[in-house]
């Protein structure tokens, strides 16, 4: 047990070292030289860092525009954390093991039902798949499930998902990247889907189909045809004009010494540099995993595609990410307000999830809607991703976790899949 636990919180939930061996594996199973083998798995993993690297600047920031815009807006309400969940059901409910084995199972299983059935995805996105694991794992142990039958379970429902998301995302996915190359490893992709239907029944169509990516600017305006200056453009005065709603007395405890106004302008252009290094380690991260997967794909899983991260696919169309987030954004702060009307818990926006999972619907509803459609599903997103976390605080609270929730709407559905359908089901046998 001491093997796998190590393996597990060393390896395979190191996403950076999960796929450079897997990019070693692919190479060295096309027999390349060892130079060859040692440069494709090295550039790998300081490609995933370097991607890994721009996710922590902006999550950074986000974190910071969080507090202000909580403070500006004095709002009050239920912030949704998986990790306190996974740390409540470690520490409390002692079920550290089961989660650690559920994951290793989640990973079996993807593995076995790509290389025997004709969806060849493979989940390569070890966070997500963690919190996948702490949400089978806590919900089937309220259904009852105890031991080799909790872990066999929550691995089958967690491996379906694991090849399941990629496949219904992967019509999209293949019209964004011109290929067919990767898949999306994100455990938001129901909400990316909900997008999709949104846009494609809102927005534009045919001939009439504008994407964001394309906008014509004026001549002064040129320069916003540059992605990191738009970005800038947007996230500077959003900055600012949130910091002067959460006041001096309070943007001076995060800002110390310096003036606040100054600090939340370099907040937002540390967001900027941020998306720059994350783009960066994407276009390093693909250079090699690709072609190394081929090697995968050649010998154990025939025709594998690797199910890669959201950020991969934020080069593609960097316009649509930003106005997802925006919309997205607008999408929560309506659903915080109108659900309480109807007696569910008020969510805060959670700026992380707005940023990442917002930006890829965004792509998605670009994709499929163009402009209005990424629009008008933007906000859809919003609210749905506000809307199913509120839902699950009700069965939580029932189980002892008061005022819990969780964000990523595929965790949340398999959730609420085993409170209405798998627990009843084993309660009543």
């Amino acid at each position: 047990m001491g093997i796998i636990e190590f393996i597990i919180d060393n390896v395979l939930t190191q996403a950076s070292i999960t796929i450079s061996l897997i990019a070693f594996v692919g190479l060295a199973l096309q027999k390349k030289s060892i130079g060859q083998i040692i440069s494709g798995s090295l550039k790998t993993l300081l490609g995933f860092q370097v991607l890994s690297a721009g996710s922590a600047i902006i999550v950074g920031s986000l974190i910071y525009f969080g507090e202000i815009f909580t403070e500006g807006f004095h709002m009050q309400g239920i912030i949704p954390s998986i990790e306190a969940i996974n740390g409540q059901a470690m520490n409390e409910l002692g079920l550290g093991r089961d989660i650690a084995l559920t994951f290793l199972a989640i990973f079996v299983f993807n593995i076995l039902i790509a290389r025997f059935t004709k969806w060849k995805y493979i989940f390569l996105t070890g966070q997500a798949i963690l919190w996948m694991a702490t949400m089978t794992t806590v919900f089937g142990y309220f259904a009852g499930l105890r031991g080799i039958s909790l872990i066999l379970v929550g691995g089958m429902v967690g491996g379906i998902f694991a090849v399941a998301m990629p496949a219904i995302a992967q019509p999209i996915i293949r019209k964004v990247t011109g290929s067919n190359d990767i898949a999306l490893g994100h455990f938001c992709t129901i909400g990316y889907l909900f997008e999709a239907g949104i846009a494609y029944i809102f927005g534009e169509r045919g001939e009439k189909k504008k994407s964001i990516e394309d906008i014509k600017l004026p001549k002064a305006f040129e320069f916003l045809q540059d992605t990191y200056l738009s970005v800038m453009v947007v996230m500077v005065p959003l900055f600012i004009v949130t910091a002067v709603f959460a006041g001096e007395e309070f943007g001076s405890t995060l800002s110390g010494s310096q003036n606040y106004i100054m600090y939340a302008f370099l907040q937002s252009i540390q967001f900027v540099v941020g998306v720059y290094v994350l783009l960066a380690g994407v276009r390093l991260l693909l250079g090699e995993i690709v072609p190394a997967f081929r090697g995968i794909s050649m010998r154990l899983v025939p025709n594998a595609i690797p199910a890669l991260d959201c950020p991969v696919f934020f080069p593609y169309s960097p316009n649509a990410v930003i106005l997802g987030f925006i919309t997205t954004t607008i999408g929560s702060i309506i659903a915080m307000f109108v659900l309480p009307v109807f007696g569910l818990a008020m969510i805060l926006p959670g700026m992380l999830t707005n940023f990442f999972a917002g930006g890829t619907a965004g792509i998605f509803g670009n994709q499929v809607g163009g402009r209005r459609g990424a629009i008008i599903g933007g906000i859809a997103h919003g609210f749905f991703i506000t809307l199913l976390p509120a839902l699950l605080v009700v069965t939580f609270n029932s189980l002892g976790f008061i005022n819990s929730t969780a964000t990523d709407v595929d965790t949340v559905t398999v959730a609420l899949i085993y409170a209405l359908i798998i627990g009843p089901i084993l309660r009543a046998f």
